[in-house]
């Protein structure tokens, strides 16, 4: 169970990237799919990367494509081997790619001139009734993956959470964070280093379950917290005396 939890946290976080960096179909690549994952790494290194030469950048189109992308991952001190640990591998390459992409706008970036805040007479009425808005509230839900509900402004209080708690500038560096299992101790030895280190990645995956676990205890008690700490009086309901 943990394992295919961080699998789909992994794909999670792939696409998230992928769509960061404006791939082209982000949401029907398949991990398990070596033309999949080869052509991701093809549009990494053409689209974004560049590390190659152009004329070395052949290599992955042969039958030897796999050993290919581990000698350029290798070259580019990737900590994860592609051969054992491909999506960690993948993912690594996503976050590379951003580095560069975020490093050749920052220049442009920082000359951003500041957006004019609007006052009350330019910025229309939002009217929350409207079809258009509540398109609108789903279409970040989808986004969003967040579970449907029959009462859009609970969607839009939950998607808000969401941002807060998961988009946050703190979470995305997080979530971009990289844990070597060398450092981490394990508190037994089961006499195989290799046991010992999927021991060590299980011990991880346990702990991660808990923290959202927590976070999602959290959550709820937060969710619960804003309904009782707003009650709604109807006073034509009250009475005085007999």
């Amino acid at each position: 169970y943990f394992i295919q939890s961080n699998l789909s946290r992994r794909m999670l976080s792939i696409q998230r990237k992928l769509r960061t960096l404006q791939y082209h179909s982000p949401d029907h690549i398949s991990l398990t799919s070596d033309e999949d994952v080869r052509n991701i790494v093809r549009w990494l290194e053409n689209q974004k990367i560049r590390y190659y030469q152009i004329s070395d950048r052949s290599e992955f189109d042969g039958d030897s494509w796999r050993s290919a992308v581990a000698s350029y991952l290798k070259e580019m001190r990737c900590p994860y081997s592609f051969e054992k640990f491909q999506n960690a591998a993948l993912d690594w390459l996503l976050n590379y790619a951003i580095r560069l992409e975020y490093t050749d706008q920052k220049e442009a970036m920082s000359e951003t001139v500041p957006c004019k805040p609007l006052d009350a007479t330019e910025c229309p009425p939002l009217d929350v009734n409207s079809v258009q808005f509540k398109n609108g509230v789903n279409k970040i839900r989808d986004y969003l993956r967040i579970p449907p509900h029959h009462d859009y402004l609970q969607v839009l209080k939950s998607c808000r959470v969401l941002i807060d708690k998961r988009l946050s500038s703190s979470a995305v560096k997080r979530d971009g964070d990289e844990m070597q299992l060398t450092t981490q101790e394990i508190g037994f030895d089961l006499g195989d280093p290799s046991l010992n280190e999927a021991g060590k990645a299980l011990r991880l995956l346990h702990i991660e379950e808990l923290r959202l676990l927590q976070t999602q205890i959290n959550e709820a008690i937060v969710a619960a917290q804003s309904q009782t700490a707003d009650p709604k009086t109807d006073t034509s309901l009250g009475q005085v005396g007999r």
